[in-house]
């Protein structure tokens, strides 16, 4: 994992967010890019053109942001990016070769209830990188048992499990699979092949109507301290992600999320 990117909203958590970043890529030794996305809408008949002044704003307030945190030795790139946002941040991801995005859970909406606010949903949903959801104010820590769970085990893509294998190496962790029965289950879709199999240290089996309530049940009896899930189309949040805005009542994390891209 040499390149991790991170968007900056106008969070209230953003200090945090970045700090855990720079950790996180510390323990990688990854260059760190921190870019903020802006669009501008100008209105028939204006004549000034606003770019350069929010380019320019943009990347004040990225940098002030980054001169309250402690890089350490992280090789840590500022950067503003005017398009939208997600076509952009794909963009950028294909350019600089990223490996993982950080997402903040929310970037800047106001209503407690909200776990994944519109931004942050977005990309979570509309992108096809590999995702780290960190909880607000989460501080960075290795993660050393991690509960993988899917509904199937089929993998098609090469290197989809990548960011696991890495994280599971560089910090020697525990990871659980559960394989979860939902009523979309279909035959072999328990078949763990060699690559899921040579990261698993112990399976458990579980018949639920989605993967998410198979977590609700074994959450606590396995105590893991990052989750991770897969995005596809009918996967983890399907009906959670039709629309951007994810609420607390239907998911939510004290631990960071690891969204792998689809398996298949």
């Amino acid at each position: 994992m040499k390149n991790i990117l991170v968007p900056v909203g106008s969070s209230k958590n953003a200090l945090s967010h970045l700090q855990y970043a720079v950790d996180f890529a510390e323990a990688f030794n990854a260059k760190l890019f921190i870019v903020q996305v802006y669009n501008v809408y100008t209105k028939a008949g204006t004549m000034m053109n606003v770019d350069k002044i929010i380019e320019r704003e943009s990347l004040e307030f990225l940098n002030g942001l980054v001169s309250e945190i402690d890089t350490r030795n992280v090789d840590v790139i500022v950067r503003s990016l005017k398009g939208n946002l997600i076509d952009t941040l794909e963009l950028a991801c294909k350019a600089a070769d990223v490996d993982l995005i950080l997402v903040e859970p929310r970037t800047n909406s106001i209503k407690d209830s909200v776990y994944l606010g519109k931004t942050s949903g977005r990309i979570i949903k509309q992108t096809n990188i590999p995702a780290l959801i960190v909880p607000e104010g989460y501080s960075f820590k290795p993660a050393k048992n991690i509960l993988m769970a899917i509904k199937s085990a089929i993998t098609k893509k090469e290197g989809v499990l990548n960011p696991l294998k890495e994280l599971k190496n560089k910090f020697n962790a525990s990871v659980n699979l559960l394989l979860v029965k939902t009523p979309y289950h279909n035959e072999g879709d328990f078949d763990v092949k060699d690559d899921l199999k040579a990261l698993i240290s112990n399976t458990t089996t579980s018949e639920n109507a989605t993967t998410f309530q198979g977590v609700l049940e074994h959450f606590q009896s396995h105590e893991p301290d990052m989750l991770c899930v897969v995005r596809r189309k009918r996967g983890f949040f399907a009906k959670k992600w039709e629309k951007n805005t994810i609420l607390k009542k239907d998911f939510y994390s004290t631990i960071p999320v690891l969204v792998l891209s689809g398996l298949k």
